[in-house]
Formats: structure tokens, C-alpha cells, sequence
């Protein structure tokens, strides 16, 4: 582990957790993140960024100075279903586009608990079939997402094969929350050693975002979901994370359903630690493992599509 990593550990477990913890509202913590994203998060020169609307709500348009054919990612940001935006989460989506060749796309979806379950997902869903109807060839699109983003693309996947409707060519999450009902031995055996979730705070988020139902639907933890038929899959986690069991059990049953996947299991990192790529080698380390990972799929690496 580089000795940034655990300067980083420090600070997050002295200053991040104690904040996450005692923050008295959503308000509070959104303008706090998007505060410390400005100030820390910086995205690579060689990317262009706009916004436009998808689906009845603006979407962040990142584009790299050399885009590959039609390879898009479509990006769900992370914040426990309460804080974070596309601004946010727009200087690592910056860096994977640099690195990947691929268009990215953030949409900004209803958050808890102004937008509680399942309006989120709701726009998910038509946030993708929104975009395929711009144009963009579904063999050519990546869904991806951190922590709660990444409950939301795996909860798309979920819709996309119980509908029938036409599949991406992979699906990929940063540390994601794919179990509300936090039934992982992660949880509670993780929660002194995880320096950024306190997990009182994260069960009481996902309460205010499931607004009663029941965290047992696979459209709110798809940890329960059915996966035949899906397409290639890539996840990693750190090993110290609360969160570290979702993503260890859905891998599991990806495995079972004969999905093709990619696990990344990481000793002492933070939860999602990509995003903190601009001082973290080991966060530009996995986002050069997931760019490879998005150009080695067959459909998404043909620059004539």
C-alpha cells in the first residue's frame, strides 16, 4: 500500500467519518460534498464537458479528445441515495473517459428524500432507453456506478433482463451498495476498520430512501436479483469495507448464472477510492484496470460501431 493511501486513511477516518456521522441533514451533506469535490477532484485537460438534457432531467456529457466509435459509459454517481450529482463524480468519470476512449454520461437522478424509491430507479431506466433512442448502439454502451450508483446499475441490469430490453455490453461497479437490508457479515465485522461509512449512518440513509418497502426487492438490493443472461460484469471493493459482502455475494451469484466477471478485492483501501485518483496511485491503478477492462469488450472496442 502507498504511503498516500494511508495518509488518506488517516484523514478520512479523523475528519470524513466523524462528518458522515454527525451530519444533520441531506442538505448538509450535499453541499459539503460538492465542496470537497471542487476542491479536490480534478479531471484530466483531454476531456470536454457539457451538459444536456436525458430523459426530462440534465445529464453531464463528458467527452475525450479521442473518442473511440460510438463506446459510451453510462454512469450512476454514488452518495447514498441522498447527496452526490454528476459534478461530483465528474472528474473520475473524466479520467476513465481519457483512459477508455469512451463518451460518459451522468445523469442526475431524484435523491432520497426528496425522491425516495423507486424514483430513482424509474429514471434510471429511462435515462437508458433515452439514450438509445439518441442513437447510441446498446453493443457499444458500459453501465456502470459507485456505492449507491452502483445499486442503481446493477437494479438497471435487473429491469433490463426482466423486460427483455436490449443489454449493454458491461456492467461495472466501484464498491457498490447492493444489499439494503445490510444482512453481509461485512457490516457489522467491517465497521471499526472502514474509514469513510459509519454503518449507523448508512442504515439510517437507506430507511429515509426505501420510504417503507421493503428491502428485500431485488429493485432496491439486487444482491436478490436474477442475473442469467447478462453481460459481462467488473467489480471491485477494498477489504476493509462494511460494503465488502455485496459485492463478494453478487459476484457469487454472477458466477452461478454463468455471467462472465472480473473481481478486484483490495487490501486497506477506502471506499471507492478511484475517486480519489488525483492523489492516490492505487486509484489510477484501478481506473487503468477498468478502461482496459471497457476496451476489451468485443462489441464495445469496434471503433467502426
Amino acid at each position: 500500500m502507498s504511503w498516500q493511501a494511508t495518509a488518506l486513511n488517516r484523514w478520512l477516518r479523523w475528519t470524513e467519518k466523524p462528518f458522515l456521522t454527525n451530519a444533520q441533514s441531506a442538505a448538509a451533506l450535499r453541499r459539503s460534498f460538492q465542496f470537497k469535490a471542487a476542491l479536490f477532484f480534478h479531471g484530466p485537460l483531454g476531456a470536454r464537458h457539457r451538459w444536456r438534457d436525458l430523459a426530462g432531467a440534465p445529464s453531464l456529457r463528458i467527452t475525450p479528445r479521442h473518442a473511440v466509435g460510438q463506446r459510451t459509459i453510462l454512469y450512476f454517481h454514488g452518495g447514498a441515495h441522498v447527496f452526490g450529482s454528476p459534478r461530483t463524480h465528474g472528474a473520475m468519470l473524466g479520467a476513465l473517459a481519457v483512459r477508455s476512449g469512451a463518451r460518459a454520461v451522468l445523469p442526475r437522478y431524484p435523491l432520497a428524500p426528496e425522491g425516495p424509491f423507486p424514483a430513482a430507479v424509474d429514471h434510471c431506466l429511462a435515462a437508458y432507453r433515452a439514450l438509445l433512442a439518441e442513437g447510441v448502439d446498446p453493443a457499444s454502451l458500459i453501465v456502470g456506478g459507485d456505492s449507491a450508483g452502483g445499486n442503481l446499475a446493477f437494479v438497471l441490469l435487473r429491469e433490463l433482463l426482466a423486460a427483455g430490453d436490449p443489454l449493454p455490453a458491461g456492467v461495472f461497479g466501484l464498491s457498490p451498495l447492493l444489499d439494503l437490508g445490510f444482512t453481509g457479515e461485512s457490516f457489522l465485522g467491517n465497521a471499526a476498520a472502514d474509514v469513510v461509512l459509519p454503518a449507523s449512518r448508512i442504515w439510517e440513509t437507506a430507511l429515509g430512501y426505501l420510504d417503507g418497502h421493503p428491502a428485500e426487492d431485488p429493485r432496491a438490493s439486487p444482491i436478490h436479483a436474477e442475473f442469467e443472461g447478462a453481460p459481462p460484469v467488473w467489480l471491485c471493493v477494498g477489504d476493509t469495507e462494511i460494503l465488502q459482502d455485496d459485492t463478494m455475494r453478487v459476484a457469487e451469484r454472477l458466477r452461478a448464472a454463468g455471467v462472465p466477471g472480473e473481481l478486484t478485492v483490495a487490501p486497506d483501501l477506502p471506499h471507492v477510492w478511484p475517486i480519489f485518483h488525483n492523489i492516490l496511485p492505487e486509484g489510477r491503478q484501478t481506473l487503468d484496470q477498468l478502461a482496459a477492462w471497457i476496451k476489451a469488450q468485443p462489441a464495445a472496442s469496434d471503433p467502426t460501431r
